[in-house]
């Protein structure tokens, strides 16, 4: 995949100089000519064109062109994404960390065995990867934003207990997850681990494709883990309830899909360690961020320059 996108798009509009400058070419040169008649002896003229009559001096219009062009393109932002393998990788975990992840079917709790897992994964990572913690339920907390140093990493998600704020808000999370990436040079991947289905859609209609839309605009990876049985119990209420918390599988999977990630189903511990290992290998394939804002700027001056050597030697015409 290669796609080119614009940090400050609405720059684009200066685009519409480029027909001007044509145009501004064309009618300059015909009021050159105009002037050009008046003289009488053509050998004057010919003589002070130094041996050329006028032209229509089609590479300085195109150099004008592609200089404008340029120019437009770098103050634009313009941005190159491609996929290819790379180490390179930043990441934020955000785990559910609603009552119902107090739930023993995946022992201790399922929100303890993610937090195990997610200090193992951090262990794991290449040094240069930076690591930010998430909470969510039914509204996310921002823990720590990305950090390199894994040891406070590891303390942020050994912080996460259970919030008395009832609901999942997972488009919250994949926002707030996503906005800790924006800066970010390298490869931008989410790992969003929960139990419960998106309960913030009764109130907000088509919050989770509004997400999705997000991270994918700004190309963040998403990868899902939904944790638990189908029969566990929710852990804040007693058995005999025989209430179940059960996530909504294809929610996770269509978001999973939708950016480019990956989708696990952790029944047991071992499974969540798994999927964990599963996002470690994904990620050495990613989107690489290339800014091209330079690049077009020195073009574009490098073209200039070309288009004044040549206006003052080659190119020059009468006053």
């Amino acid at each position: 995949m290669v796609q080119l996108t614009f940090e400050h798009a609405a720059n684009l509009w200066f685009l519409f100089a480029v027909p001007l400058v044509v145009i501004g070419h064309f009618l300059f040169l015909r009021y050159v000519q105009k002037r050009a008649l008046r003289f009488a002896n053509f050998r004057a003229l010919k003589r002070i064109t130094g041996e050329r009559l006028i032209t229509r001096n089609y590479s300085l219009l195109w150099l004008r062109v592609f200089i404008v062009l340029f120019a437009v393109l770098a103050v634009s932002g313009a941005t190159l994404w491609y996929e290819g393998h790379s180490s390179n990788n930043d990441f934020v975990i955000a785990i559910d960390t609603s009552a119902s992840m107090t739930s023993q079917d995946v022992p201790p709790t399922r929100l303890e065995a993610a937090k195990d897992d997610a200090r193992l994964f951090i262990d794991a990572l290449p040094g240069h990867a930076r690591v930010g913690v998430v909470s969510f339920s039914g509204v996310a907390f921002i823990i720590t934003p990305p950090v390199d140093d894994r040891a406070a990493a590891k303390e942020a998600v050994a912080s996460l207990a259970p919030m008395e704020a009832g609901g999942t808000d997972i488009p919250g999370a994949i926002i707030t997850s996503t906005n800790l990436l924006l800066d970010n040079e390298k490869g931008r991947s989410v790992i969003l681990i929960t139990d419960g289905s998106n309960t913030i859609e009764s109130f907000l209609d088509k919050s989770l494709q509004r997400a999705i839309a997000y991270a994918q605009e700004h190309h963040v990876r998403v990868h899902t883990i939904g944790i638990g049985t189908d029969s566990g119990p929710i852990g804040y209420l007693p058995t005999y309830y025989n209430v179940s918390s059960v996530y909504n599988e294809q929610n996770l999977v269509g978001i999973a899909n939708a950016t480019k990630g990956t989708y696990a189903k952790a029944d047991t511990a071992t499974d969540l360690l798994a999927a964990f290992q599963q996002i470690t290998d994904d990620t050495s394939v990613q989107l690489i961020r290339k800014d091209l804002r330079a690049h077009f700027m020195v073009l574009a001056l490098f073209l200039l320059f070309v288009e004044w050597v040549l206006v003052n030697t080659r190119y020059r015409r009468l006053p």
